[in-house]
């Protein structure tokens, strides 16, 4: 056992499957970190590319990937800084600050034609930005089959200001607070801290959350002397071999400023800046003796807060929210679900294949990194094993 409450053939058993992803193409590189006890683990294997430049640099603690949807939970903590600080209430109307989103309309039936509304009942909410339930997001249909989901895939977004107009003109698909949907309120909070701060939301992420927590390379591009840092992502090849083809490089999307930064998962990090960021949250708000966040606030976000009635009619499938609620920008553990995470654990993945939990039942902090395309659904099989080893490699 190591010094930290962890087994040494546990972390070696998790070594083993970054490796086997490697060494079977799904990814160059792969990162896992653990920290427990004031020790911290990191387990890499390959490299940052299969190509080029970073097919021969490492994978390791300052490797720069794509969050995707892991972006959520520290857009949230940005907001909930405007809260501890006054400048907004947590259940005041968004109205003023965001006057796009007032009076709004919500579809009679939420399949049916985008003129057939009523109004809605309720002004929306920060609390409701930040619980997902402001009453649109993202509709899973096939094309062209559903008014309100052409609608919203269609939102261009040449600017944040444009980007929340169009939506404001959009009616929403439930009344506010009605139930829980997926991604659009990150997007909508980060408009909305923009405002409230009154500089672009990057900078505003960075004066509240990333300076003060030493978050150095945490934002929404790279510079160029760190380009060679960020690990290239990929994605399946349609052909029949599904090989792995370059989704975005060091000089795509991610090489400069975006014209709209995305809350929901426009952010670029590293596991050294994201276990600062858990360890903050574990820590009740505070970063080497520094307050960054109230404990009040680190609470609410780190609660499920969502009420049987909203988990009910919510989730992506039936019985989504079973063992699972949502806090603020993430989700939280609330019953014993196949990956074995305890009960009031809070985290979240992201698209390409990031995931976050910290557990306080265990006083544990996972952190992995992938840079491929959809890798970070939990429900493909290689996580079931990611996190069995993980809870396996706790040994007290």
């Amino acid at each position: 056992m190591t010094a930290g409450g962890f087994s040494s053939t546990g972390l070696a058993r998790v070594r083993q499957l970054l490796e086997r992803h490697v060494d079977s193409g799904f990814v160059p590189g792969a990162l896992a970190v653990f920290a427990r006890n004031g020790e911290v683990h990191i387990e890499a294997a390959g490299n940052l590319a299969f190509e080029g430049a970073g097919s021969t640099t490492p994978m390791a603690g300052d490797t720069i990937c794509r969050l995707g949807s892991m972006s959520k939970p520290i857009v949230a903590a940005c907001a909930m800084t405007l809260v501890d600080d006054r400048i907004v209430g947590l259940d005041d109307p968004v109205d003023d600050l965001l006057p796009e989103l007032a009076n709004m309309t919500v579809l009679a039936d939420p399949n049916g034609p985008l003129e057939d509304t009523v109004a809605a009942e309720r002004p929306i909410t920060l609390r409701d930005l930040l619980t997902y339930t402001l009453g649109t997001g993202m509709v899973v249909a096939d094309p062209a089959t559903v008014p309100i989901a052409n609608a919203l895939n269609g939102l261009d977004a040449p600017s944040p200001d444009e980007w929340i107009r169009q939506l404001g003109a959009l009616p929403l698909v439930h009344q506010p607070g009605e139930r829980w949907m997926y991604d659009t309120a990150g997007n909508v909070t980060g408009v909305f801290i923009s405002r409230a701060t009154g500089m672009s939301f990057g900078d505003a992420l960075r004066e509240r959350i990333c300076g003060p927590l030493g978050m150095s390379d945490t934002g929404f591009s790279v510079d160029g002397e760190n380009l060679g840092r960020l690990a290239t992502a990929y994605a399946r090849d349609s052909s029949a071999t599904g090989e792995a083809v370059v989704e975005d490089g060091p000089n795509g999307r991610w090489s400069r400023p975006p014209a709209f930064a995305s809350g929901g998962g426009g952010l670029v990090s590293t596991a050294h800046d994201w276990l600062a960021f858990a360890s903050a949250l574990f820590a009740g708000g505070t970063h080497r003796g520094e307050r960054v966040l109230s404990r009040s606030s680190v609470d609410a976000m780190t609660t499920d807060q969502l009420t049987p009635a909203q988990k009910a009619v919510s989730g992506f499938w039936p019985g989504y929210f079973d063992t699972m609620g949502w806090g603020f920008g993430m989700s939280v553990i609330t019953g014993h679900a196949d990956l074995g995470h305890s009960v009031g654990s809070y985290g979240w993945p992201g698209f390409y294949g990031t995931a976050w939990y910290n557990d306080p039942a265990r006083d544990l902090t996972t952190i992995f990194i992938l840079q491929r395309a959809h890798a970070g659904n939990q429900q493909l099989p290689m996580w079931h094993d990611f996190w069995t080893a993980v809870h396996q490699a706790v040994d007290d």
